[in-house]
């Protein structure tokens, strides 16, 4: 879990991640998963912040970027690791489509 709850060495980039956000939407809040690839890790300290990707509906790529000590994350998880991974960004997936986009 990022957060308190996750520590960075936890998470590793190329690492496909569950995370789990709370949304607000009129009075209500909800708890909503977003599943994706941990494509950078940048910043320090408090600054520090995550990009995960995913490819949403029609094929089309979703990135979504939070802050590690963000109050809406109700938690991460890691759905599977990544074996080897050369590079500490991994932008180049951006430009990837099909079973391309989503292994590494």
């Amino acid at each position: 879990m990022l957060n308190a709850i996750v520590k960075e060495t936890e998470v590793k980039i190329g690492d496909t991640l569950r995370v789990r956000t709370t949304v607000v939407e009129g009075g209500k809040s909800r708890i909503q998963m977003f599943e994706g690839i941990l494509i950078s890790l940048r910043g320090r300290g408090e600054n520090k912040s995550m990009t995960v990707r995913r490819i949403g509906v029609k094929g089309i790529g979703v990135e979504r970027i939070w802050p590690l000590t963000s109050r809406s994350i109700v938690g991460v998880e890691v759905v599977k690791s990544a074996k080897k991974v050369r590079r500490a960004k991994l932008y180049f997936m951006r430009d990837l489509i099909g079973r391309n986009a989503t292994r590494i």
